[in-house]
């Protein structure tokens, strides 16, 4: 049984006939993918905010949008299946009592992930290219064309272009994986002064999430079909690839068992990277090597993000085989102590509040069965109940403004 003691173990999974299995689902689904390519150039005015569509979703209400700048501690969710950015009030304190859509903000095709400048500019990356979006006026101010051919643009999980992105931590880089679909993929360059490509590196297949170490050195591309993290020198754009796959890498392309998001520590610079409310992996860039922590969600598991006190916050996306827990939000304290928070319906990534007594999960999920909302969880009060706010069309990244 995928739950066995055994399975918990720092080597290879020992349930061989679940794991083909889940491969040949998982080759069924990518054998039905289409793949994506860059888009325009960069605009020349800005875009004004609209509508997002309806249909099952919360439109923004005109009413609640704020006259002029937008407040601090508006969250910015990247809407995958609206090819937008919306803006959304959390509520009075962050609750997610009594908050709504705000604006709605044109971005490109199938947003995947985004970042927030010291400025207010946010850096989306979309199937066509990085869109940048002024937040505090919402409007989008360009769209940069990647160096990096990924073919015809197209939406769905595995479509090509920009997934994760991060931002140096002086403001003026700003990296994003791209996906090549059945290649490597590549770490683009993006100086934030110019808005143009400036390098491109070469990393590991479908570049789920990007990070960079706290001195801003090296970023770090976790390539999920390849099942490692490449680690990009900053100045150089010289790469090194290090494996991180606890279960093994059987079954390739059609195993559900590789790397999703990274966090990393700032207080030695690791790389934490859960796997299936199993397994938290945590590799030192500096030597490649990867240690093994237990984990207790028992569920697949995506977004990732750290607190300011060190408590890492893991999403659960839900069951991928018979013996998998529901989607959850893992609480995990710096001494390895969990608290699991159940989530109503799947769920992808995660942000939290500066004050860290808040987290916002996305119910957009790159697989099917999304919801148009962010589920809000009070850090503070363990008997609280999670709260759901709806927020954009398929959301997956997140921002807290």
């Amino acid at each position: 049984m995928r739950r066995a003691a055994a399975a918990r173990a720092a080597g290879a999974r020992t349930a061989p006939t679940r794991r083909t299995a889940l491969g040949l689902l998982a080759a069924v689904l990518l054998a039905g993918c289409g793949t994506g390519t860059p888009g325009a150039a960069p605009e020349a005015s800005a875009t004004p905010a609209t509508t997002a569509p309806s249909g099952g979703t919360a439109a923004p209400d005109p009413s609640r949008s704020p006259a002029g700048r937008t407040p601090e501690g508006t969250l910015l969710v990247a809407d995958f299946g609206a090819d937008t950015v919306t803006f959304v009030d959390p509520g009075p304190d962050g609750s997610g009592r009594g908050g709504a859509p705000i604006a709605s903000v044109k971005a490109g095709t199938a947003p995947y992930g985004l970042v927030v400048g010291e400025d207010g500019r946010a850096w989306v990356a979309t199937a066509e290219g990085v869109a940048v979006v002024d937040t505090r006026q919402r409007t989008r101010l360009a769209l940069i064309p990647y160096a990096t051919e990924s073919g015809p643009v197209t939406t769905g999980e595995y479509r090509g272009g920009g997934m994760g992105i991060a931002m140096a931590p002086d403001g003026g880089h700003v990296y994003v994986g791209v996906n090549v679909p059945g290649r490597d993929g590549a770490v683009e360059v993006i100086d934030t002064a110019t808005r143009e490509v400036t390098g491109t590196a070469r990393v590991g297949m479908r570049p789920f999430d990007v990070d960079v170490s706290p001195d801003g050195r090296e970023v770090y591309a976790t390539d999920h079909d390849s099942f490692d993290v490449t680690a990009v020198d900053a100045d150089t754009l010289a790469t090194r690839r290090m494996e991180v796959a606890p279960y093994g890498t059987e079954g390739g392309l059609g195993s559900w068992l590789k790397p999703h998001y990274a966090v990393v520590r700032p207080s030695d610079g690791a790389l934490l990277l859960p796997f299936e409310g199993e397994r938290l992996a945590v590799l030192d860039p500096r030597t490649g090597r990867v240690s093994i922590e237990r984990m207790t969600a028992n569920t697949h598991q995506h977004g990732a993000a750290l607190a300011p006190d060190g408590t890492l916050l893991v999403v659960g996306t839900g069951p991928i085989g018979p013996d998998d827990e529901e989607p959850s939000l893992t609480v995990r304290a710096p001494d390895g102590t969990e608290r699991i928070v159940p989530l109503d319906g799947p769920h992808e990534d995660v942000a939290v509040s500066k004050d860290g007594r808040t987290a916002y999960v996305t119910g957009g999920f790159t697989r099917d069965g999304h919801w148009n909302g962010i589920t809000v969880v009070d850090l503070d009060d363990e008997k609280s109940e999670p709260v759901r706010l709806a927020a954009g069309n398929r959301p997956l990244g997140i921002s807290i403004l």
